[in-house]
């Protein structure tokens, strides 16, 4: 466990641990929430859902559908490649052949800068593993909403069930790791793109070749850094933008489609979960 590989075995895991498992080529983690005896919840999209894109990203959408390590029905789950929402599987079907890995909450700032890969810790800390489990085994029943794979995905729910947080801002990112890590990434990629065409007509205007490698150097040292702080002030630990919903009005039946909807319910009890992002 640490910065470079948040790897364990399975006889570490305890009920209510956040795990997740990459797929297809490292590109995107799949996430759940182990219960116990082998099973985990997760929430998941069946194949031949496609988003329509006719992209990496259709793959990519159904790759969170559970499948034994070897191409037979498994005997515990039997097949569930199409099952779409919250789910219960056996570890093999989850994992699909892969390796298991802890998601880390309650993280330092210095730690989650250190962690390259989005989707893999956060700042927030977890609940008590009793009310972790409550929510996932309520969801399992009653439904997460609609998979989307920008704004209502896997990581979304387990990252749910271990805080009880929402995004509250209809238009901002969702709680997924990974999705606010591609969008820096992409941010960051633009900015220096544009810095970096803008630097060498410069050189070139005035001569200067030689430094153009140095400017290079630079910018891709700028656009890590504002990578990394770009997912920093997103996560969810840090936010001003979330607040602590109950599992039972989340599934209202008025909100199914939309998780996010939840938090707009006016209730006394609504617990606004505010962190300030102190200066180091």
């Amino acid at each position: 466990m640490g910065v470079l590989s948040n790897k364990i075995e399975r006889d570490q895991l305890k009920p209510g641990d956040h795990i997740y498992s990459w797929r297809y080529y490292c590109l995107y983690t799949h996430h759940g929430i182990y219960v116990g005896e082998g099973k985990v919840i997760h929430f998941t999209q069946g194949e031949g859902h496609k988003i329509g894109t006719g992209t990496v990203l259709d793959r990519i959408n159904s790759s969170s559908s559970p499948s034994p390590p070897i191409s037979t029905e498994c005997e515990i789950c039997g097949d569930q490649s199409r099952l779409d929402g919250v789910i219960s599987s056996c570890i093999d079907c989850f994992l699909s052949g892969g390796n298991l890995y802890l998601f880390e909450y309650g993280v330092s700032r210095a730690f989650h800068l250190a962690s390259a890969r989005g989707g893999t810790c956060t700042l927030a800390k977890s609940d008590p593993p009793e009310d972790v489990l409550h929510r996932a085994f309520y969801l399992l029943q009653n439904g997460f909403g609609g998979y989307n794979l920008f704004k209502n995905n896997c990581e979304d729910f387990a990252i749910y069930c271990k805080t009880g947080l929402l995004v509250e801002t209809a238009i901002s990112v969702g709680r997924s790791g990974q999705e606010v890590a591609f969008q820096a990434a992409k941010s960051a990629v633009m900015s220096s793109t544009l810095t970096f065409l803008t630097t060498r007509v410069r050189r070139l205007a005035v001569g200067g070749l030689a430094v153009t490698g140095l400017a290079v150097g630079g910018l891709a040292a700028v656009s890590y850094g504002s990578y990394c702080i770009s997912r920093l002030v997103s996560d969810i630990g840090v936010r001003h933008d979330v607040v602590k919903v109950p599992a039972d009005r989340l599934v209202d039946q008025s909100h199914l489609c939309d998780p996010q909807a939840a938090v707009d319910i006016p209730t006394p009890s609504r617990i606004l979960v505010v962190w300030q992002l102190k200066v180091w």
